[in-house]
Order: C-alpha cells, then structure tokens, then sequence
C-alpha cells in the first residue's frame, strides 16, 4: 500500500474539474490528472529513478509541478522542489547536499549553471513553458505506468529546504505522515468539500501553496482555480468564482489598497485564510469592515507544516494564530528554566509534537537530535505565549529577541505600540551590537503613501506604553521592509543593514 498515493492521487471524482486555468487552456479533470502523473512516473522511470532516489525540481509554477509530485510519491521518490529565484550558486548546493539523482529545471537555469561553471553529477532535464523542454522529448509515447511503489507512513515523500537565514539551508524530511494527517486534519477543520473551488495564487515550492493547498483540494475532491502569481486584477476577477483563498498578509494589504475590490465580489466566499507571516490588527479590521468576511489566520512552518489556526467555527482572534491542531500538542516553555510556562501570557519558546511533525533533517542527525526535546517535542526556535483560552500569539524568533543591558525585549510588543500610528505602514524592530547595552534597539519604520511621521508624537506614544529599557535608540524610515517570497519580514537583512548603527564609531 502507498498510503499517501491512494488517500490523495486515486480519487473518485472522475471526470470532475480539478484544475481549471486563467487561459484558454482545458481545465484537468481529477481523472485526467491522475492520468498524467502515471505518464510522468512513466517518464522517471526512463531517467532510472526508482525508490528512495531524489528528484530536485525547480521550475516556473505550473501543473507539472502537482503531476510530478504526483509520480514521484507513486515511485516512491523523494521529491524536492527549489525556490524559483535560488542562483546557480546556491542550486549547486542544493544539488550536491541532497545528493540527487535527477534535476529538472529550466533552459535558463541549466545555462546559468554552464556559464559558472557549476558541474553537478546528477542528470539533467528541462523543462521551460506548457510541454516544452528537454523532459518533454518523445512524452507523448509514455505508457501511464499502472505500478504503485508501497511505501509506509514514516518513508520520507519529500524534503524541503529550509530558508537558511542563519548558516546554510537544511533539509527537513517529510513523511507521508506527515503530508497526509495535516491534509486531512486541516481539510476537516476548515470546512472543505468536494463543491469547494480554491483560488490559488501561492508559489509551490513551498509548503503553503504546494502540500497544504493541493493536499488539502486533493483530500476533499475540491476544484482549484490556478492563477501562476498574485495578481491584484486576476484575483478580483476570480473571486466570484471561487470560495476559499489561501493567501499571505500582502495579498490582502494589497487588496484593500485596490478600489475594485468591495464586498459584492467576496459574497460568493465562505473563506480567506492567511499564514506564513503575521497579519497586522488594522488589516483584520479594514477586511471585516469592507467585505464582512473575517480572515482566519494560521501557523506552521517548513518542518511541520501547520501547527495552529483559529477555529472556522468560533471565535477568530486577531493578532493570534489560533489553537493546536486536532491532532497537535503545543507548548511554551522558558527560554532560561527550560520549564513550562503557565498560560494568559507567559512568554517562552513554542514546541510541538504530533503526526505533522517532521522526520529531521536531512544528513544532520547531531542537529536533529539537538532540535527535539527527549519527550518528543521539536523545538520551533518562535518566542510566544498562550492567552487563557489556550491561542497562541507569536511574538518573534528566538534569535530575533533582544536582550538590552541584560533585560530581554520581544520585537512585537515595540511593533505593536508602532503601528498605532495612523502614519505608519509597518514596522520591524531589531537589536544590533551596542558598546553599553549589549544590543541596542533599532526600529525601522515604512510610512504610509503620502504621509510624514511627526517622530515627536511618535516618541511621545512609544514612552507612554513602553518601559524605558524597551524604546528604540535609533529609529529609521525606509520604503519598503526586505521580505523573502512567503511575505516574511528578513530581519537577518536588516540586522546586517544596521550592524554599524552604535559602534562604527568605536572602530
């Protein structure tokens, strides 16, 4: 038995739309997807893949991506898929690290590869737009291949790698455990059925738009609506048709900057959901009042996909990420005691155990090992707390936290008394190397399209709801915080950006 093949790519929606495109291109029945995959797994066979080999894929979002994760877990392949934007440099590491069999990317990307003289050991296929390509050649003669590799619930389906903003990528391995108990979970806890249609404008090298969407679509028989970016107008003019949206918080930011989007065009959804970076109150707000629709928010991150998210029916808390998953145990634990710490607002490291929870990473067991708890808990590196009713803020990276003349400081809480602001757009908030202090606080702010910030207003709202250790001692206007792909504010960035800010004098 291939548990998560059967549970997800053998469907009984037949002749059912599955993904339906922006162009004039036929939309793909679940019966027509699954028929191409077993010709894709047909065609890694010819490449000599077979169980337990890596496939690295990095090309633009396409069908093809779902259809060859599709015939990668029917062979048993470990399936990686690249951040599009990754150079020739860094997808050389990749390649080298996870010691791959095959590579499908892109005539651009193989000759970038050429011209720098990156030499990999794997074989090479391309892939460039619709069925064009390198990987494509003599396609049409491939038998679907009927072949069903067994696998059991721990064989890994799929590694991921990590961001990397601190030292070099790691690869996180993905059970078909999992994938699958996180797809069927948040499928259940979301409302998902077969006459659901998801508008899908996510990457999918990623765990957002690749196994949580398509996973969950997958595991209710939903149809998806296939948008290759985030484009304002595409969205508007899809929302009509569809009923859930996956998104990050500048989807929607740049939704309600657009004067197109209203409530008449939402009134067919049932729900938008939002992740991977935090969702600012005023967001929540101007949302619910323009469309009526309240957005729920989610955690999770490259290692155990989703972790928490505010429930569909009850209470959605804004500026929290909700309560554990079903099948989810979370915790907060003191960064010092290591202990426990009690709810309604203590503030320590968030550590979860469940099914979602990955294997380890890939070739680094001292890591792994370092990373869990003996009592099975993976240690997420995110500061939080837990209010009374048991949701779950997040306040930070444990490796965002200041500690300023020995006193520990969380970015979000400066954030937070900042975007009070009508002037301000966003903010982050860092601590860099101070002679005196330790760290020394620095806020970086972004204004609002033709607005001034009056910094003595500013300084007078920060003093009145912050102790005096907290205030920042540097305060900087930019035009637009550095973010990667998913949205994330990239405070490494920043913190390189303004590593001199209290000693270059000293040097």
């Amino acid at each position: 038995m291939n548990l998560l093949f059967d549970r997800l790519f053998t469907s009984n929606q037949g002749s059912k739309t599955f993904l339906s495109f922006l162009d004039k291109k036929k939309p793909l029945t679940y019966d027509k997807f699954l028929q191409e995959i077993k010709c894709m797994a047909s065609r890694l066979k010819t490449l000599g893949l077979k169980r337990g080999d890596r496939l690295v894929l990095q090309i633009a979002k396409s069908h093809h991506v779902f259809t060859i994760y599709g015939a990668c877990v029917q062979l048993g392949i470990i399936f990686i898929p690249l951040n599009t934007n990754y150079t020739a440099v860094e997808v050389e590491y990749f390649i080298k690290d996870s010691e791959c069999k095959s590579f499908i990317t892109t005539t651009k990307m193989l000759k970038n590869l050429a011209s720098q003289d990156k030499k990999v050991s794997c074989k090479i296929e391309t892939i460039d737009a619709d069925y064009t390509g390198s990987f494509f050649s003599g396609f049409d003669e491939n038998e679907p291949l009927e072949i069903i590799e067994k696998q059991n619930e721990d064989d890994i389906a799929a590694i991921l790698y990590t961001s990397g903003t601190t030292g070099r990528s790691k690869g996180a391995m993905l059970s078909q455990k999992n994938l699958l108990s996180n797809a069927l979970t948040l499928s259940e806890s979301w409302g998902f059925t077969a006459s659901d249609v998801l508008l899908h404008a996510l990457p999918i090298y990623h765990t957002h738009g690749l196994f949580v969407a398509t996973n969950i679509a997958l595991a209710s028989g939903s149809q998806i609506r296939f948008l290759k970016k985030f484009d304002e107008d595409d969205i508007i003019a899809n929302l009509p048709y569809s009923t859930v949206m996956m998104g990050v918080p500048t989807f929607y930011t740049r939704l309600l900057a657009n004067r197109k989007f209203n409530k008449e065009i939402t009134k067919n959804m049932r729900l938008f959901i939002s992740g991977s970076a935090p969702l600012l109150k005023e967001t929540h707000e101007k949302f619910q009042y323009l469309t009526g629709h309240k957005i729920l928010e989610r955690y999770g991150m490259t290692e155990t996909n989703m972790i928490t998210s505010n429930p569909y029916n009850g209470e959605r808390k804004a500026g929290t990420v909700g309560l554990a998953l079903e099948d989810v145990k979370v915790r907060v634990v003191a960064l010092e005691s290591e202990k426990e710490v009690s709810k309604n607002g203590g503030i320590g490291v968030v550590e979860v155990r469940g099914p979602n929870v990955f294997k380890g990473y890939w070739k680094q067991s001292g890591k792994t090992k370092s990373e869990f708890r003996d009592d099975g808990y993976f240690i997420t590196g995110d500061m939080g707390f837990l209010d009374k009713d048991s949701y779950l803020t997040i306040v930070g990276r444990n490796k965002d936290l200041i500690i300023t003349g020995g006193l520990n400081v969380y970015p979000k809480e400066i954030e937070t008394v900042i975007d009070t602001d009508s002037k301000v757009e966003e903010s982050a908030v860092i601590g860099v190397s101070h002679p005196d202090f330790g760290e020394g606080i620095v806020a970086i702010i972004v204004e609002k399209k033709g607005h001034n910030i009056d910094h003595k207003v500013l300084h007078a709202t920060l003093q009145k709801n912050l102790a005096t250790f907290k205030l920042p001692k540097k305060i900087h206007i930019i035009k637009e915080l550095p973010r990667n792909t998913m949205g994330k504010v990239q405070k490494n960035v920043l913190r390189d950006m303004y590593e001199d800010e209290f000693t270059k004098n000293n040097k």
